[in-house]
């Protein structure tokens, strides 16, 4: 099956490092990283997409911080 999974942080070097865990667990960018200014809090806020392919069949109880 195919995951996805949309990682999101403040941009701040805990964005950086929670993408990099991703990718060496084997999680694949996918797409462009999207930065927007979250009014609610006054601070930037950095999204990146990322999808991995693991053996199984997709239900919505899937754990996808797991893999």
């Amino acid at each position: 099956m195919k995951l996805y999974r949309l990682l999101t942080e403040d941009d701040t070097s805990a964005f950086c490092h929670k993408v990099t865990a991703a990718l060496n667990k084997g999680w694949e960018l996918h797409g462009d990283p999207a930065y927007a200014h979250d009014a609610a809090t006054g601070k930037m806020r950095c999204a990146q997409a990322v999808v991995k392919v693991v053996p199984g069949d997709y239900t919505p109880d899937t754990k996808l911080g797991e893999h």
